[in-house]
């Protein structure tokens, strides 16, 4: 849309209009996409190399973003999440309040937007609830749950591997090709019935699919498994995968 900024003035006073083709006016809608998307990214309970990780978020143009971390419990549920668009997670913490647990809830029943990465897949191993959240789960040990007897899920560092396209329409995609990334693969995890598979990848020590889409009640969810460290952070594909789940999650997708 064309804006054009007219500048009128009267004695000491200048008049600043903003002016549009004819007949053209913002709506809500249109006025929200202008506005910066507020995005909270957590951490906490794991491990990662802090400058590199949010040199990403730094990087990207129309978001804006505070971090939160997990320490003894979950205390970036503690503060108010409604000012936030979309909550981003790079956490793996086992404890949360009650109070925790009802202010996540809150924001995803808002319909506001979920992007999980990496090891949060291992995060709240004693809340069933959570692996509904983000479609899937990471066993740290092995367990059973509802009469379903799960192994422990695996690991293995500096894998390198072709990552396919599942869902070359999703908006999350878009601007990416099948691609190589050196970066830690999972196996054995839990991958829910009903999630859209958006990547695959075809390793002996992967599961196949590594990452989904799909709602818990109105919010829409995204998970990503890349991500382990500098070499995944720094692949641009990995890079443009975040900044466009973030745009879906918030609904700002073109």
């Amino acid at each position: 849309m064309k804006r054009n900024l007219i500048f009128f003035g009267c004695g000491a006073c200048v008049f600043v209009l903003l002016a549009m083709q004819p007949g053209v006016f913002l709506s809500d809608a249109e006025a929200a996409q202008d506005k910066p998307i507020k995005v909270l990214v957590v951490t906490g309970g794991h491990g990662f190399e802090k400058e590199p990780f949010f040199a990403i978020f730094k990087g990207m143009d129309g978001i804006a973003f505070d971090t939160g971390e997990q320490k003894q419990t979950s205390e970036a549920y503690d503060r108010e999440l409604s000012k936030y668009d979309v909550i981003v997670l790079y956490d793996m913490p086992q404890k949360i309040t009650e109070a925790q647990k009802k202010n996540l809830l809150k924001f995803l029943a808002d319909g506001k937007g979920l992007v999980a990465l990496h090891h949060c897949l291992g995060s709240y191993q004693n809340w069933p609830d959570f692996q509904k959240i983000i479609g899937g789960k990471f066993y740290i040990a092995e367990r059973t749950e509802e009469g379903v007897k799960y192994p422990k899920s695996g690991w293995k560092h500096d894998v390198r591997f072709k990552v396919n396209i599942a869902d070359r329409d999703h908006p999350i995609v878009r601007g990416v090709s099948d691609f190589e990334i050196l970066d830690e693969v999972y196996s054995k995890y839990l991958v829910r019935p009903g999630v859209k598979p958006l990547l695959t990848v075809d390793h002996p020590l992967s599961g196949k699919v590594i990452a989904w889409t799909h709602s818990f009640g109105k919010a829409p969810v995204v998970y990503i498994l890349l991500g382990h460290g500098p070499s995944g952070y720094n692949n641009p594909n990995y890079q443009k995968l975040v900044a466009n789940a973030i745009r879906w999650a918030a609904r700002r997708s073109r």
